[in-house]
């Protein structure tokens, strides 16, 4: 059996995904919020998507009371 040598290209995400899966704001008054924003902010300006979602996803859940 032959190996490739070679990645594939990367999947490109339609436009306004990124803005989909980055939709969150932080609650006023809750520490981890506005930490997890600020480190979302920065993955997003440095093009880390994936770090960023991880990111949103810990505002997001303070909704459901998990910090």
């Amino acid at each position: 059996m032959r190996h490739k040598a070679t990645q594939e290209p990367p999947v490109v995400l339609p436009v306004g995904f990124n803005a989909w899966l980055l939709d969150c704001a932080p609650v006023s008054g809750c520490g981890t919020c506005q930490a997890e924003w600020r480190s979302l902010t920065i993955a997003k300006e440095a093009g880390d998507i994936d770090q960023a979602a991880k990111r949103a996803a810990k505002v997001r859940e303070h909704a459901a009371g998990r910090h």
